[in-house]
């Protein structure tokens, strides 16, 4: 779990106060400044670091002293000093070339917790001391410039940096910066559907998501027309006789569907766009966010396929009327929808909710 520190040293004094308590409500791992006496009122659900050259001699008992250091002498006497036993210690390194960016490496792999702030915006220093610190069991922490920042930080080589550590205006951004780092997508509890029914529709419209992302070949997205019900649409990662692979493509289905994304909420496919974010589903029912590159609504003969669970509730798919357009059963098995019949099992996610614009609610809904 990635964690958060919150920066007080540049926050203006009449919003101090409230920072302070958003920070202690949120549960934030840290708050970090260059007072002690204003860290030592803080109650000690939260850590409290201290910045400053003396911050070492002067830091309470259970502070943790953020020092900066300039070169690999000084890491090294901090690195002593925690073999000593002395875990309360922390580095900040400025990395402005190469140099210092070696230097925050060095620390990474060292210290029990290595803070790095970047002069220039790219992320490619990030990703070198991302990769010198992931066999370490120091945890690095990486100053953001905002929320939009932390978010893009988080995501560098798919790891991003432990912690992140903001300077917040205001007590929302403590919230938000929480909330971005508590951002996951649970693993689903997928369901065996049985096939009851197969029937040809005629023309009708439908959409191919395609992704900015690489597809698992057992991964795929749930899609219904019910919000009650979805089957797992395969993606285009499987080679065909008669065109490429396209691994970041879903052949999804009729653009009224249902697709299932975070939080538990839905989209219609028609409400898809180039930067919507998605849900991509494996078949043991493991789940990541990934973000749409480009919708294709095209008109194409259209098939429909009931099903039903275990349970007996019924689910419902359309999607386009070809060999080529493919679903997943048990096991990550490979199903072309044109030869489903009656009997077949494919995968699916059954759910108890309603939807209201998306969202889930508890209301009477019939759906058919």
């Amino acid at each position: 779990m990635k964690f958060a520190w919150i920066d007080i040293r540049s926050v203006p004094e009449n919003q101090r106060e409230a920072i302070v308590d958003a920070a202690v409500h949120a549960r934030v791992d840290a708050i970090v400044d260059s007072d002690l006496a204003t860290l030592a009122t803080l109650p000690n659900t939260v850590k409290r670091v201290l910045v400053g050259g003396t911050a070492a001699e002067t830091a309470g008992e259970g502070m943790l002293a953020l020092l900066e250091v300039a070169n690999d002498d000084e890491i090294g006497a901090l690195a002593g000093r925690v073999r000593g036993g002395d875990q309360n210690l922390a580095a900040l390194v400025n990395v402005v070339d190469d140099p210092t960016l070696t230097l925050a490496c060095h620390s990474a792999v060292a210290l029990p917790y290595t803070v790095v702030q970047f002069r220039d915006p790219t992320k490619i220093p990030l990703e070198i001391v991302i990769a010198a610190a992931d066999p370490a069991p120091g945890s690095l922490i990486c100053q953001a410039n905002s929320l939009e920042d932390a978010q893009i930080i988080v995501d560098v080589l798919e790891k991003g940096s432990d912690g992140i550590i903001l300077a917040p205006r205001n007590a929302d951004d403590v919230f938000g910066l929480v909330q971005l780092l508590q951002a996951k997508t649970p693993s689903l509890a997928l369901n065996k559907l049985t096939v009851e029914s197969i029937e040809h529709c005629g023309l009708g419209d439908r959409v191919c998501i395609d992704t900015c992302t690489h597809f698992e070949e057992d991964e795929g997205m749930l899609v219904g027309s019910y919000a009650h019900g979805f089957v797992l649409c395969c993606s285009e990662t499987h080679p065909l006789p008669y065109m490429p692979t396209r691994p970041f493509r879903i052949n999804a289905g009729a653009l009224h569907s249902y697709v299932l994304g975070q939080d538990n909420r839905t989209n219609y496919l028609s409400e898809l766009k180039s930067g919507s974010a998605v849900l991509a589903v494996g078949a043991d029912g493991r789940t990541r966010r990934i973000v749409v590159g480009r919708i294709k609504l095209e008109s194409r003969p259209l098939l429909s396929i009931t099903a039903s669970s275990e349970e007996g509730v019924r689910t419902n798919l359309i999607v386009q009327d070809d060999w080529h357009v493919r679903v997943l059963g048990p096991g990550g098995s490979v199903l072309n929808v044109t030869e489903l019949k009656p009997g077949d099992q494919v995968l699916g996610y059954v759910a108890t909710d309603k939807r209201h614009v998306g969202w889930p609610v508890g209301e009477f809904c019939v759906e058919k």
